[in-house]
C-alpha cells in the first residue's frame, strides 16, 4: 500500500509478507545474510503486525523509514498495553531533515494509532548511538516518563486513564552472565555482520564466547540491556549496549581481560 506523502515524497507500508518485494532501508542487498535474518524476522509468528513505512523520494530512492509495533510485541525493555511502540526510526538524507521527514513519519504512525483506538504512541530514546534523540520526539509533543542511565522512555498519551509505559529493569538479568556473553535478535538487520565479526575475534583470541539469539518479544524485554536486543556482558558487567565492530570488540579485550 502507498500514499503521496506532500510533493516531496511517496510513503509506502511494508509488512512481513512485503519486505522481500519492498525491502527493509537498512540493508539494500537482498541476498545479505543481514537482510535474509530480518525478513525471518518479519516473518515470524511473534511479529505478523510489525509495520515498516518508508519514504521514498522523487527518484524513487528510500530516503527514510520507521518501524512500528504493539506496545505488547515491542524488542525492547518495556512493559505497556494497548500502545503503538516505535522500534527504529532513522533518516539519513540531510535534505529530507531539513523537511521534516521524521516528524511527518513520527505523524503517520500516530495517525495508525488512533485509527486503532490506541491508548498512545511509546518509544525508547537515548543519548549517544543507534537510537534516536529524545528531542526529535520533544518536539512532536512526546513527555520523558522514565529514564535509566542514557535511555528515556517518552509517550504521547491520548487515554489519560491509561496505565502509563514503564520500563523493565535490565540490570537485574546481568547477573545470570557470567563469563563472557553476546546477546543478539534479529530485529536489527546489521546484527548478524556484528555477530560473525566478534565470534571469530573471540575464537582467535581464545576467548570462550557463550552466544544467545533472542527470538520473542519477551526474550527482549526481559534481556541485559536498555537496547533490548544486543549486548556484550562479562561476568555480569555490560560492556556494549548496541551492535559493534570486531575493532571495538577487541578494544574491549585489550581494557577488560580475557
Amino acid at each position: 500500500m502507498s500514499e503521496t506523502f506532500l510533493p516531496k515524497f511517496e510513503i509506502v507500508e511494508v509488512c512481513p509478507d512485503s519486505a522481500k518485494l519492498i525491502g527493509i532501508y537498512c540493508i539494500k542487498d537482498k541476498k545479505a545474510d543481514g537482510f535474509k535474518a530480518k525478513n525471518e524476522w518479519m516473518c515470524s509468528s511473534f511479529n505478523h503486525e510489525v509495520r515498516l513505512i518508508i519514504a521514498l523520494n522523487d527518484q524513487d530512492k528510500q530516503v527514510g523509514f520507521i518501524e512500528y509495533i504493539p506496545s505488547e510485541k515491542a524488542w525492547r525493555p518495556l512493559r505497556a498495553g494497548n500502545f503503538i511502540f516505535i522500534q527504529c526510526i532513522a533518516v539519513f538524507s540531510k535534505s529530507a531533515r531539513k523537511l521534516g521527514l521524521a516528524s511527518m513519519l513520527i505523524n503517520q504512525v500516530e495517525k495508525t494509532a488512533r485509527a486503532q483506538n490506541k491508548s498512545g504512541v511509546c518509544v525508547i530514546c537515548s543519548e549517544g548511538a543507534w537510537m534516536a534523540n529524545r528531542s526529535l520526539f520533544k518536539k512532536n509533543g512526546f513527555s520523558s516518563i522514565q529514564k535509566k542511565g542514557r535511555f528515556d522512555l517518552l509517550v504521547k498519551i491520548y487515554d489519560n486513564n491509561a496505565i502509563r509505559p514503564e520500563f523493565i529493569d535490565w540490570d537485574r538479568s546481568l547477573k545470570e552472565y557470567m563469563g563472557w556473553h553476546l546477546v543478539y535478535a534479529n530485529q536489527c538487520p546489521w546484527h548478524i555482520k556484528s555477530v560473525e565479526a566478534i565470534k571469530d575475534s573471540a575464537s582467535e583470541h581464545g576467548i570462550l564466547l557463550k552466544i544467545k539469539q533472542l527470538n520473542t518479544p519477551e526474550d527482549a524485554q526481559n534481556g541485559p540491556s536498555g537496547y533490548g536486543t544486543f549486548g556484550i556482558i562479562k561476568d555480569g558487567v555490560l560492556l556494549a549496549d548496541h551492535y559493534i565492530s570486531r575493532t571495538r570488540f577487541e578494544n574491549i579485550l585489550k581494557k577488560y581481560g580475557r
